[in-house]
């Protein structure tokens, strides 16, 4: 489901809704959000997605007239795959990533975690990679600020702007529950994540009205506390139970 919005002079369009589930059986979804962002002649990603991901944002794309050479900053939150692995749609492009987590990422053992080794190496010597120091404008108006506890180099990304902000969480806070909770799933260390999910807060409320994308779910608002989302949910996969390539069975992954 795709949210837009005018932030002073940002067009912002979500045009991948995260997904604030795990597999059962299955491993990880990898169900990540992917955020348009346009300024002027300047059109920036706030992550990229995974293979399962890329037909889609090229449709996305082609929706606001845009193909991905028409891209010209990606902005990477972290290193893993969900969220960084189609850098390559967008190889002339500047590429931003946090140099903390690329040190991290590049030095990962191979195998063992969601960074995609071969990926990481390749990018660590890209000519277009922009690797960004905590407090740094990355973007005309955003801001990237350090949240370490998913990994140890992750960004957050921050719009200041007149009316009110958007904050680009990626996994920092991957979705509501971990915001309300003050503690996140898949952390190296939970105390980390804790302080990490509270400077979020801070900016989150920095001004009424402010907007949070998170990496994992629905763009949201709050009030004293109070999250509302914004948008609706759209979930569901198809599974082939029957007996022909034309029976199909729906299985919505939305609460109604």
């Amino acid at each position: 489901m795709s949210a837009s919005m005018q932030i002073d002079q940002h067009r912002i369009d979500i045009i991948v809704t995260g997904y604030p589930g795990k597999s059962v059986c299955h491993g990880s979804l990898g169900w990540s959000t992917i955020a348009l962002i346009r300024h002027g002649e300047r059109i920036a990603l706030v992550d990229v997605g995974s293979f399962g991901q890329r037909k889609l944002i090229h449709e996305r794309l082609a929706e606001h007239g845009l193909t991905p050479a028409d891209v010209t900053d990606v902005l990477l939150t972290h290193g893993h795959h969900d969220h960084a692995i189609n850098w390559v749609l967008f190889r002339h492009a500047r590429i931003v990533i946090g140099t903390t987590e690329l040190d991290w990422a590049v030095q990962a053992p191979w195998g063992e975690t969601p960074v995609p080794e071969l990926y990481v190496r390749e990018l660590q010597r890209w000519p277009t990679l922009h690797a960004a120091r905590d407090g740094e404008e990355v973007f005309p108006g955003i801001t990237a600020h350090l949240a370490p506890g998913h990994t140890p180099g992750h960004l957050v990304y921050v719009l200041r702007a007149s009316g009110h902000d958007v904050v680009f969480t990626g996994d920092a806070a991957k979705n509501r529950a971990e915001l309300l909770a003050r503690g996140a799933d898949m952390t190296y260390d939970a105390a980390v994540s804790r302080a990490s999910i509270e400077a979020i807060w801070g900016h989150w409320r920095r001004q009424p009205g402010s907007i949070l994308v998170p990496g994992h779910d629905l763009p949201m608002t709050q009030v004293d506390g109070v999250i509302s989302y914004v948008g609706e949910r759209e979930a569901a996969i198809t599974a082939w139970y029957g007996e022909d390539l034309d029976s199909t069975t729906l299985i919505q992954l939305a609460v109604a």
